[in-house]
């Protein structure tokens, strides 16, 4: 197991899961300056638990049913890996949204809320390196 760097822990970068092309370019696009959005549909793909840490939160597509399952992630998030990173999902329907929440997702939007609630949260989450 390689040891992040500082660099590499002030580094702005969110997770979005999601293969919905419309919504990931609406989030590039809207994207603040100094920000990664890194999209995936596999967190394994992108290392071990100190590699899903490095990310300051995640964005939860709970309409994804084809290329994941949106509640095996959560419980993967926080059983597995037992991180804390904040997830934030959007989409589903009501009994969805109440099983992830009792798998312990943070919080839960409307498709068409995610791309100001990113914003938002990038505000929020944005301490660390250079502005």
């Amino acid at each position: 197991m390689t040891i992040p760097t500082v660099k590499a822990r002030l580094e702005r970068k969110l997770i979005v899961m999601t293969t919905d092309p419309l919504l990931l370019d609406e989030l590039r696009a809207a994207l603040p300056s100094g920000w990664t959005l890194v999209e995936c549909t596999d967190l394994e793909a992108l290392g071990g638990y100190q590699d899903v840490l490095l990310h300051r939160f995640i964005l939860l597509d709970l309409d994804e049913t084809q290329a994941f399952d949106p509640l095996e992630v959560i419980k993967q998030v926080r059983m597995e890996m037992m991180l804390n990173v904040p997830i934030f999902c959007f989409g589903g329907d009501a009994p969805l949204r109440d099983e992830a929440r009792l798998a312990r997702a943070d919080r839960f939007f409307e498709r068409h809320e995610i791309v100001e609630k990113m914003r938002l949260y990038c505000e929020q989450f944005g301490w660390g390196a250079e502005r």
